[in-house]
């Protein structure tokens, strides 16, 4: 009897482990959007064995190579992800941490990753498959550029179609800088202020190849009275205002006819090429935690964003979303009207 009781307790003892070291519940897909531009998000996605996220704080953005694999970043480094959420490699030196934006380009067959980091005040271009660094863009002497530049904070880089770069000094000066694409200083544009052709905060921007010739998109996050979206042609002349009173938008995806565009107050909007908003995903109405850093993972919501940051496509029409997050959040949406065609 008393062999039977104990070998009762060991099993529940053991079953009751299992309960804890196990994640307690699996959340549901949840499905957002409208149209052509639905989605389904992709639960516990990037997380670890126990349900945990292994990236440390997220402020900074996402790419998708030629290979369809992930690459995001946050404050300790890069880490690439294959499409199912599994960690394929990690770039965790002191040249990958802090990439407050990335773009991925295919130059001669080889995938290159051009990152702006505001902490390090500098914009570098950097080998996708090996992390191995290849430029640095820094800060242009007085002699080159007529400025006294004693400090950079970069939050945002493009590269142009003759391999120009475009680097946004977002978090400083909101002059955006152009380099050739031998790391040599061109020109610049651009002062800080509230006026039709300076920025308050220059903070996201991508090369806009929707319109010919290609033009500069430029995320001016906290313009007043509201951010917009706005257009400079490549050689830094202002074109028109995009998008005004858009909320506070971070960054700006390209993909075909349509652009994602994350607010960091909580959503995701999509425009299509006339930049009549099709969709907006992860809408947070919860005023405590929208636009909030400080959102803990236990306290995150399926299907609901905090402080949306970056985003990316993949060439399926899937969109990767990276929230501003202590816990360091990135979601997965998987599109499912995508069969209707574009």
């Amino acid at each position: 009897m008393l062999f039977k009781a104990a070998r009762i307790l060991c099993i529940q003892s053991a079953w009751l482990l299992l309960v804890i070291v196990q994640p307690m519940h699996a959340a549901e897909p949840v499905r957002m959007g409208s149209g052509l531009m639905t989605f389904d998000t992709v639960p516990d996605w990037g997380l670890d064995s126990q349900g945990k996220s292994q990236i440390g704080s997220t402020h900074g953005n996402v790419v998708v190579d030629s290979r369809g694999q992930i690459y995001t970043s946050s404050n300790r480094g890069i880490f690439v992800f294959s499409p199912d959420g599994k960690i394929a490699r990690e770039y965790l030196t002191s040249d990958h941490t802090g990439l407050h934006d990335m773009e991925i380009r295919n130059e001669d067959g080889k995938d290159y990753i051009y990152g702006a980091r505001n902490k390090a005040g500098e914009g570098i271009k950097f080998e996708a498959a090996t992390g191995t660094v290849k430029m640095r863009f820094g800060i242009p002497s007085k002699e080159e550029c007529g400025l006294e530049i004693a400090n950079w904070s970069p939050t945002a880089i493009t590269v142009g179609p003759d391999g120009d770069v475009y680097l946004s000094d977002g978090y400083a000066s909101n002059r955006i800088f152009r380099f050739n694409k031998d790391g040599e200083y061109q020109s610049h544009f651009g002062k800080k202020g509230n006026g039709t052709k300076e920025f308050n905060t220059a903070h996201g921007m991508t090369l806009d190849n929707r319109y010919s010739p290609p033009r500069l998109l430029i995320c001016d996050r906290n313009h007043q009275p509201k951010g917009r979206l706005v257009h400079y042609s490549l050689d830094g002349n202002y074109i028109e205002d995009v998008m005004p009173g858009l909320g506070m938008p971070t960054s700006v995806a390209i993909r075909g006819d349509y652009v994602a565009v994350p607010d960091l107050q909580g959503r995701l909007v999509i425009l299509d090429k006339d930049n009549t908003i099709m969709s907006v995903l992860g809408f947070n109405s919860d005023t405590k935690t929208r636009g909030s850093f400080k959102v803990p993972q236990e306290h995150w919501q399926e299907g609901i964003f905090s402080g949306t940051h970056g985003a990316c496509w993949d060439n399926k029409g899937n969109l990767y979303v990276q929230d501003w997050n202590i816990s360091g959040r990135i979601m997965k949406l998987v599109r499912v009207s995508a069969s209707q065609g574009e």
